[in-house]
């Protein structure tokens, strides 16, 4: 029996079964396809700022047409951007978009990487943007990630000037080129290099386009044709990069499919240029590796005789490419190259894997069943040698009966220094502009390498393999069929707090409602509402105890300001006292059907509000976009709120609500209010409050918002301490029933405002400017206008973000808004 010992694979060279929850399972085309790619090596990385920058289509082209391996390195995951499926933000926004571009990376062929800049939200310049991104450190991650994959060509989405359009946009091109040449610098990042080598790219382009009124191509570039069809895969590549664009679905990206040639541009901005082709100059076949002669003959004469209707018969060649390519010193082609072959011969031989578990969480130190299951279709002989469950080996020298599923059962202890399941670029806290990642290894992986694993050692033909996969959550939906998601690692005992913010206009005190969740079995312990000052709790430490795992007790605190005549903005944290430790986390479940769902363990945080305010309640109508947390935080001054459906908007009784409010691109998502626009401005004229909230200048279900003609336009105001000017210091939503101040615009955050209008009828009154440094003042953020007996407010100011953020003023302006 001969035995090759499997060699590590780099960290960036992730073995892909660890991001799939079974093996893969490619059909004859597939395999074919795969084994074509094991006959090049080349490496193409192409870079730009936020999930959607990419280019699909070159990157479908590159991955399956020239077969080179391409990856995707966004500087950022969009945490800043807003939301079209959802009311996610912020870093949860980040989480989803990360599964998207994994998602789209899945249907392109290409890898995803990223660094640890935050998307803070729109940049006007590279200046702001590394401003707060910190150029030494993403340029460092840039360059680690270079180090890593090895690319020969480096491609740009951008230019380095502000015909990027977006401070990230141009900052990611001015990163893409100095890492370009900082990557063969020795002396840039040393303290890299105990894991790396320098690597010299050959060059970098600039991948030019025109689009968006923009045309940066010219007859001198190179140029490409990449929509070529693919008959192994049975579509073009343009079809390909629709579906993978079609993954951004947080940001409304669903394009039709795209069919026929197509061309794109280069420019190159440094290194050698090219003139036929983007790689020339660099040789993509196994003569690029001394000793690879032997493994390229192999792979030749395996492409010569391949059957797509025995693929199996291939499995004896791949096994000598395997043991060729053992040979090979240059580790890093032979690492990527031993991976790729390890896919094919399970493929080939029909070979099926999976891990799970039939319990979505698991704590750390307690016991839990994996099970697993393994089949091997093709008549090779494999033998089933071990299995290594949560690192606890199990031996079991198992021949394995042809396309006979062989199920296996292991009850195991989960280590107790298993840490819970967490976004590694979240483990702390971090300031606006970027993540703190302490561990080197991490940078640029698209998410946490799972912690608890199954590593099936096969027998196959003689040569001994192995393969890893995460142990997953495995369960039956009736509608869905079978799903597959992460298995997370959970704290014993988590505390969700019902509200992200509390807003307190007085003395009065508030029912904060907390609910526990236990684990494990047996829990019992202490909650503690802990403050930094301002507010006192009149029911602290609250005891509780939860005999089995998924048992819940719900406890109400009581809080109120300890004094109600000031403003007060502080952070409460749940702290439950167990057995001598303290755990301060809570639970919280992104589930939409199209990427896996996302568990996470937050802080159990929530923000504690006291603002002078005054104001009546009554019933507010809300007409629900494409997502936010406005109604939730109205509902905390005790409003009435109502989400207004389709039918509501043809056929209620509107005059019940003493406002409407419409979210965020409802004019973009709602297509029915293009009807009851004359139904709602009805509504204002007999004598209701009409609040729209911000809506995207394109796409609009309807020509003409409000009851007098204004033009929606992308402008925005993107610094959030940007300085306000009270144009009109009497108007009335200035001064009923609050009297706004310029303290009201602190503490605002990512911005003041975006899509304000223009071109205002002369009905409408302008009360507020702003404008960013250097930037001429737009008077577009809010506008008001009476109507018959009613009012109507188009606002782009960032209540979506500021309200459920606790940002006092906010609170206070809205309410005037609301007030007759």
């Amino acid at each position: 029996m001969r035995k090759i010992t499997l060699v590590v694979i780099a960290i960036l060279s992730t073995v892909s079964f660890l991001h799939a929850q079974t093996s893969p399972e490619w059909n004859a085309a597939q395999i074919k396809l795969h084994l074509e790619k094991l006959d090049v090596l080349g490496n193409v990385l192409y870079v730009a700022a936020h999930p959607d920058d990419e280019n699909t289509g070159l990157l479908a082209y590159l991955s399956n047409g020239k077969k080179y391996r391409t990856g995707y390195l966004a500087l950022t995951r969009g945490d800043g951007g807003q939301n079209l499926v959802g009311d996610e933000q912020g870093s949860d926004l980040g989480l989803m978009r990360t599964e998207e571009l994994l998602a789209a990376r899945h249907i392109d062929g290409a890898e995803q990487f990223f660094s640890r800049a935050n998307d803070f939200g729109f940049s006007k310049s590279a200046t702001e943007t590394f401003r707060f991104w910190g150029h030494d450190r993403v340029l460092a991650d840039a360059v680690w990630v270079i180090r890593k994959f090895r690319p020969d060509v480096i491609i740009c989405r951008f230019p380095e000037d502000k015909r990027a359009g977006h401070g990230h946009h141009w900052a990611s091109a001015i990163i893409a080129h100095e890492a370009f040449a900082a990557a063969a610098d020795p002396t840039k990042f040393p303290e890299q290099l105990k894991y790396v080598k320098p690597w010299q790219a050959k060059r970098i382009l600039w991948n030019t386009y025109h689009f968006g009124g923009m045309n940066t191509t010219a007859p001198d570039q190179l140029k490409i044709q990449i929509g070529d069809y693919n008959p192994l895969l049975g579509e073009g590549y343009g079809e390909l990069a629709s579906q993978s664009r079609s993954m951004n679905k947080t940001q409304g990206f669903g394009v039709s499919r795209s069919f026929g040639q197509h061309w794109e541009y280069f420019k190159t901005i440094a290194g050698a240029a090219p003139h036929e082709t983007l790689m020339d100059g660099v040789n993509t076949s196994w003569s690029r590796v001394p000793g690879g002669d032997q493994a390229g003959a192999l792979v030749a004469k395996a492409l010569a005789g391949y059957d797509c209707d025995h693929p199996e018969k291939l499995v004896p060649l791949l096994l000598k490419i395997r043991t060729a390519m053992a040979g090979i010193q240059d580790t890093f082609w032979r690492n990527q190259k031993v991976q790729e072959v390890d896919q094919l011969i399970l493929a080939a031989c029909g070979i099926w894997m999976d891990a799970s578990s039939h319990q979505p969480y698991v704590v750390s130190g307690q016991p839990l069943t994996v099970e697993t299951d393994v089949i091997a279709r093709s008549g090779i002989p494999v033998t089933l040698e071990s299995v290594d469950v949560l690192g606890t080996q199990k031996t079991l020298h198992a021949k394995l009966p042809t396309n006979e599923l062989q199920e296996g059962s292991y009850d195991v202890q989960v280590p107790a220094n298993v840490p819970i399941s967490e976004p590694y670029w979240l483990v702390q806290a971090h300031p606006v502009g970027y993540y703190h990642i302490a561990n080197q290894l991490l940078v640029g992986l698209p998410e946490t390498p799972p912690s608890l694993t199954v590593t099936f050692h096969l027998n196959v033909a003689g040569t001994l393999l192995e393969a890893t996969y995460p142990v997953a959550y495995k369960y039956t939906d009736p509608v869905r069929g079978e799903i597959h998601n992460p298995l997370a690692v959970a704290p014993p005992v988590t505390a969700n707090i019902e509200n992200e913010v509390y807003v307190f206009t007085g003395t009065a005190s508030h029912r904060i409602q907390v609910k526990i969740t236990a684990f494990k079995d047996g829990v019992k312990g202490v909650a503690h509402l802990a403050d930094s000052g301002g507010f006192r709790v009149e029911n602290n430490d609250q005891s509780f105890s939860l005999a089995h795992a998924g048992d819940e007790s719900l406890l109400d605190f009581t809080v109120a300001p300890v004094s109600g005549s000031g403003t007060e903005a502080k952070t409460a944290t749940v702290e439950l006292r167990v057995n001598g430790k303290t755990y301060s986390r809570g639970i919280r479940v992104i589930a939409h059907d199209y990427i896996p769902t996302i568990t996470e363990f937050p802080r159990a945080e929530t923000r504690l509000v006291s603002v002078p305010m005054n104001h009546t309640t009554f019933r507010v109508g809300y007409v629900m976009g494409a997502g936010d947390k406005v109604p939730q935080a109205l509902e905390q001054l005790g409003y009435q709120v109502k989400l207004l459906s389709d039918e509501d908007l043809s056929t209620a009784d509107l005059s019940v609500y003493g406002a409407i409010v419409v979210g965020i691109r409802a004019y973009n998502t709602r297509k029915r209010l293009k009807y009851a626009e004359p139904r709602l401005l009805d509504y204002v004229k007999q004598g209701g409050t009409m609040i729209v909230q911000y809506n995207k200048n394109f796409g609009l279900v309807t020509d003409q918002l409000g009851p007098y003609p204004f033009k929606v336009e992308n402008q925005r105001v993107t610094e959030e301490d940007a300085p306000v000017t009270f144009l009109l210091p009497e108007d009335q939503v200035l001064n009923h029933p609050n009297k706004i101040t310029k303290e009201d615009f602190d503490g605002w955050i990512q911005e003041r405002g975006v899509y304000f209008v223009d071109q205002v009828d002369q009905h409408y009154r302008q009360p507020l400017s702003m404008h960013d440094t250097g930037v001429e003042p737009l008077n577009g953020s809010l506008i008001v206008t009476n109507y018959g007996k009613g009012k109507y407010v188009y606002t782009g100011l960032d209540f979506f973000r500021e309200l459920p953020a606790g940002v006092p003023g906010a609170f206070r302006l809205f309410v005037n808004l609301l007030e007759k």
